[in-house]
């Protein structure tokens, strides 16, 4: 999957930014370039990681329904 990102530097804070439009605006930084780009991969990689089934649990009080928007 190739996703395009948006590599800044902030000069007030002294460090990268990496912002990711196509998913969110999910962003990271880092002292280089390189951390910044490392920060934001993991940052989209747990985004994009399914959500465990335990942590799924529900009780009979509760309904689950779809909602589209």
């Amino acid at each position: 999957m190739k996703i395009r990102a948006i590599l800044e530097w902030d000069s007030e804070v002294e460090s990268y930014s990496a912002t990711c439009p196509e998913l969110n605006f999910i962003s990271s930084f880092g002292d280089t370039k390189e951390m910044a780009i490392a920060n934001l991969q993991d940052a989209i990689q747990l985004m994009l990681e399914p959500i465990p089934d335990d942590f799924l649990v529900f009780n009979q009080n509760q309904e689950i329904f779809e909602l589209a928007l």
